[in-house]
């Protein structure tokens, strides 16, 4: 199946007491390349991540972004230093007398240091996190791979018009290419009738010179393989893995004979068919770079 490598999704749920969201992004890359944001403490989904994605996307350059937001007021311990604090009042009234203050403390003025505090996260379940930024992320994944599939139609339908095109370029050829033959058979036979003036023609040197030639800028085993390739193309855009590989090996090969189709030819009109060729060839080839 085609698919564009380019692509996005995004998905936000609230599973188990935490705000999940995760968005996926794509651009075009030969190899698969993933790389994630996710918070410090939950460095370890990024792996996880990583594998799921990878099992689904084949190509492309890969971003994910999660952020994960405890909804729950249990997710943190608050421990206080007593000693430490009592240490800070007692410091704070030795004060009182020595410059003549006046004893104000209160909690609020002792909560001001925050070394007497120590805040700790709760252990959470590394599994229980994963299990379900997983679910998130799968809906994340399916709307990426939807656009990505989207895309991918119109391209396509895109490269089916220009393989159409070109197969009108190979008939072009092959009608041509025996009227070719005619013609430098035609301007041998008059030549050798200026040189020869009054004196016979021999056919049998004519025909024998024409079947020379017509060996020589012979296209059919050229025209016979591009219309095989251009059908295998139609093939491969149908399977339902990853084609951008395969397609960018075939149009090498496409490309290939149209090349040799150039070069044997000596016929203005064929090599002004094989340029159009060539050219939207080189657009399958830039189409293609976008397939994953």
């Amino acid at each position: 199946m085609v698919k564009s490598m380019t692509g996005y999704g995004r998905a936000q749920r609230q599973i188990g007491g935490r705000d999940i969201t995760v968005e996926i992004k794509a651009v075009n890359h030969r190899f698969f390349e993933f790389s994630a944001r996710v918070p410090r403490i939950y460095g370890y989904l990024e792996e996880k991540l990583k594998s799921f994605v990878g099992s689904r996307v084949a190509r492309g350059k890969v971003e994910a972004g999660v952020t994960i937001l405890n909804l729950q007021s249990g997710s943190a311990d608050v421990q206080i230093n007593l000693d430490l604090a009592r240490g800070y009042v007692c410091a704070l009234r030795d004060l009182c007398d020595p410059l003549e203050l006046r004893d104000d403390l209160s909690l609020s003025a002792i909560a001001r240091f925050n070394d007497i505090f120590t805040v700790r996260k709760s252990e959470e379940d590394e599994e229980e996190v994963w299990a379900a930024v997983c679910e998130v992320a799968g809906e994340a994944v399916a709307a990426f791979v939807a656009m990505r599939e989207r895309e991918g139609k119109r391209l396509r339908e895109d490269l089916l018009q220009k393989l159409e095109r070109i197969e009108t370029l190979v008939g072009t050829v092959e009608e041509r290419s025996p009227q070719t033959v005619a013609q430098y058979r035609e301007r041998l036979y008059q030549k050798l009738q200026e040189v020869l003036g009054d004196r016979s023609v021999d056919e049998g040197r004519v025909l024998t010179e024409a079947a020379v030639f017509s060996e020589r800028i012979a296209v059919d085993e050229e025209t016979v393989r591009l219309r095989s390739h251009l059908s295998q193309f139609r093939k491969i855009l149908d399977t339902p893995e990853a084609v951008g590989r395969k397609l960018d090996f075939l149009v090498q090969e496409i490309n290939r004979e149209c090349n040799t189709i150039g070069s044997k030819a000596q016929d203005v009109q064929i090599a002004g068919v094989v340029v159009e060729m060539k050219s939207e060839i080189e657009k399958i080839r830039e189409q293609i770079q976008n397939i994953e």
